[in-house]
């Protein structure tokens, strides 16, 4: 790799060729503020913040975007750049609803922390500001364009991460907003609600659909029984929420937390995992074994089946029938639980925890009600979850550990597994392998659909045969993996599609990491470190040997794929316009 020599504020060193000046600054430690940049993202230089002097230019120059060049020379930190960015950020902020004590980003703001760190006390350049409408007709994200920067960092993930695209600049000048076609709602367009564009967002500009007064008005009826289950990805992330390290387990503090707010049983939503494997990997041995429509795609990501539905309706029938696992749960709540516990279904209220806000619309689909009630009442992302226990006075983080609820509280390794990306493809692996086998699989952990790699591939042995299969995570990975599928360049037996980068670790509703972090942290993989480290905790890991899945079918579902299984835990998809 060609070097070239450097000078940052007086210090020589050596780069790459192709580094820009705040690729060499970070490696120099020398911190350069910025605001728009998001490593191989959005680097656009938009905001200025990042300006530095280079001798011999006659400006400043915007470092995330300007090339090193051998013998440059660079001042980061003089009186000249610190009054411009000063200024940059105080023309920000002018444009900017500064409503930060009610704001859900407070405290975890770029902006904010930003105004502190160049000591902003003032705002010298207040002038016109144009007052846009709310766009909160979406059942996952809401959209509030006066706080937004434009920065254009959720333009750059929903176009060139998700490949989506529905969002955009419009218009010009003063008058430029990012929005959708038309001005249309998010809801509107076609949005799969996967909610990485608050993940992207810096501000308060982007956020999920708040649900927390509906669960809490739930928790003052005495009249309702209210059940929460929480998705695996929570537990590694919602320490973050409450200063942990990034990947600490909260398992326990977490059920006790719940309890404490009131729910009347705390479920965890990893047996319903458990059962999602075994209705799931039945389908997946029926289409080969009777010629079914393969590949068979995995149901668990509601991003994922809303981007199929509208980009990929051709695949419809390729996609697993099986409800998401929260989904399946609500349905075995307000039925076999419910006449188990002598509970009416209409007066259960049950609420998911999920990482995903992606789930907040997959809730209100009509077909998700088995028992003639919605399956699902209402969803929380584990940031949602983090408020409530905080408004509750909670001391989280002292808190003793507590287990889930019986008589549903049984769980296995493959169930938590389902939190990162490859998961629902290993976990279904042990169990179909030992199914058609009938030989004990040894070594539970199939590495080979393991990583964070964007698409990967494996050939499973499986007796006499061989499963090809695919897992791809973030949604223009899945984009390539069907083109080449659809194009015969590519067969497969089953593949696993998930919406969000990473899977349901870094999912929409996740806690929101600051950009500098996830520069210097790889997130992803220390959340799905401690997934399957709970994994490896389990005494059971595998989706069939859970002993409260083998009492659902005894008393109540018969077997998997049975007629009844079909109608409680089954669904079906459509074909949705673009616009």
């Amino acid at each position: 790799m060609e070097m070239v020599n450097i000078t940052i504020d007086g210090k020589k060193i050596q780069v790459p060729k192709d580094y820009t000046v705040l690729q060499a600054a970070r490696e120099a430690g020398v911190e350069i503020p910025t605001l728009c940049y998001l490593k191989g993202i959005n680097e656009i230089g938009a905001c200025r913040m990042c300006v530095v002097e280079v001798k011999g230019a006659r400006s400043l120059q915007a470092a995330c975007v300007y090339p090193v060049s051998e013998g440059m020379e660079v001042i980061t930190n003089s009186e000249r750049v610190r009054r411009a960015r000063k200024v940059n950020l105080e023309l920000i902020l002018s444009n900017h609803d500064r409503s930060c004590l009610t704001c859900v980003r407070s405290g975890n703001c770029e902006l904010q922390k930003l105004a502190e760190d160049l000591n902003v006390k003032q705002i010298r350049y207040e002038g016109e500001n144009i007052r846009r409408p709310l766009d909160d007709f979406s059942p996952s994200v809401v959209r509030d364009p006066n706080k937004c920067i434009l920065c254009k960092r959720c333009i750059n993930v929903c176009r060139n991460v998700q490949e989506v695209g529905v969002i955009n600049a419009n218009y010009r000048g003063f008058k430029t907003v990012v929005s959708t076609a038309f001005d249309r709602s998010l809801n509107d367009v076609a949005c799969t609600m996967c909610g990485q564009c608050i993940q992207a967002c810096p501000v308060g500009a982007l956020r999920e659909k708040d649900s927390t007064d509906i669960v809490w008005k739930a928790l003052a009826d005495k009249n309702k029984y209210v059940v929460v289950q929480t998705a695996p990805a929570v537990r590694v992330a919602l320490g973050e929420e409450f200063g942990l390290p990034i990947g600490t387990r909260v398992t326990g503090k977490m059920v006790t937390a719940l309890k404490m707010l009131g729910f009347d049983k705390v479920f965890d939503t990893d047996t319903a995992a458990d059962l999602t494997i075994m209705e799931e990997g039945t389908e997946l041995i029926n289409r080969i074994k009777n010629g079914g429509k393969l590949p068979l795609i995995t149901s668990c990501s509601p991003g994922w089946i809303k981007f199929c539905e509208h980009y990929f309706p051709e695949f419809l029938d390729n996609l697993s029938t099986c409800k998401s696992p929260h989904e399946m749960f609500g349905a075995i709540l307000k039925t076999y639980f419910a006449q188990k516990m002598g509970i009416d279904p209409a007066n259960m209220f049950v609420v998911s925890v999920m990482p995903c806000t992606a789930k907040k619309f997959e809730a209100q689909r009509e077909e998700l009600a088995a028992s003639g009630y919605p399956d699902v009442d209402a969803v929380l992302t584990t940031r949602e979850l983090a408020r409530m226990i905080k408004e509750a006075g909670i001391d989280f983080v002292n808190l003793p550990d507590s287990h889930f609820d019986e008589p549903m509280g049984d769980a296995t390794g493959a169930g938590v597994i389902f939190g990162t990306t490859g998961g629902v493809m290993e976990a279904a692996l042990r169990t179909v392998y030992e199914v058609l086998t009938g030989k004990t699989l040894e070594n539970v952990e199939i590495t080979q659909v393991r990583g964070l790699e964007g698409i990967r591939e494996a050939e499973i042995d499986v007796g006499s045969m061989k499963i090809k299969a695919a897992v791809a995570h973030g949604l223009a990975n899945a984009k390539k993996l069907l083109e080449m599928v659809k194009n015969g360049e590519k067969e497969y037996h089953f593949i696993e599609i998930m919406a969000c980068p990473g899977g349901c670790i870094m999912g929409g509703g996740q806690p929101i990491v600051h950009a500098k972090i996830k520069e210097k942290v790889d997130v992803a993989k220390l959340r799905a470190s401690a997934i399957y480290d709970e994994d490896r905790s389990l005494p059971i890991r595998k989706s069939h040997e859970n002993p409260t899945v083998k009492r659902l079918y005894e008393e109540f579902l018969d077997h998997p794929n049975s007629e009844k299984a079909h109608h409680i835990l089954h669904t079906h998809y459509k074909k949705r316009p673009l616009y």
